[in-house]
């Protein structure tokens, strides 16, 4: 199994995590379809989303697989008044990854990044390692430190 970039930083910083791959499907790269193939359960899978404000510029959010970001709250978590999703097109080159391979470790900048406060009920979450078809799995208080984030309540509700 080839270390991504961001296998090695957790490396650097001496944190633990294991390394799992699976059989990506180019036609369906969920969160949902990541957790079948990979035979993990979905509510300890969880997305990588790149937002941009209208007052902060650009951001990161964690939050779980099978959920939906509420982007009044991560306006709220981020001091923005608004914000979206950024457009497909500029994933690659603003972060330096692509789609369904998007890591919130070893992104081109470091960008602020918000984990929702739901990973913390996990004693440990999987995040994407960079590339489609290899996933890492760690604590969520390993995950805060090595991203410098914030905990915040950032999906929708039931």
């Amino acid at each position: 199994m080839k270390k991504t970039n961001a296998a090695r930083i957790l490396d650097r910083l001496k944190i633990g995590y294991e390394l799992l791959e699976y059989k990506v499907d180019e036609s369906d790269l969920s969160a949902v379809h990541l957790a079948e193939t990979a035979g993990v359960p979905i509510g300890q899978v969880f997305k990588t989303l790149v937002l941009e404000g209208d007052k902060n510029g650009n951001f990161v959010c964690i939050i779980p697989g099978g959920e939906e970001i509420d982007l009044k709250k991560a306006a709220f978590a981020s001091s923005n008044k608004k914000v979206a999703m950024i457009k497909m097109k500029n994933i690659e080159p603003l972060t330096g990854y692509i789609r369904g391979g998007c890591s919130p470790l070893g992104m081109k900048k470091n960008f602020p990044v918000y984990i929702d406060k739901s990973a913390f009920n996990q004693s440990f979450i999987y995040i994407s390692a960079g590339v489609r078809g290899m996933q890492i799995k760690l604590s969520p208080a390993d995950l805060l430190m090595a991203c410098k984030a914030n905990k915040a309540e950032i999906t929708q509700e039931d």
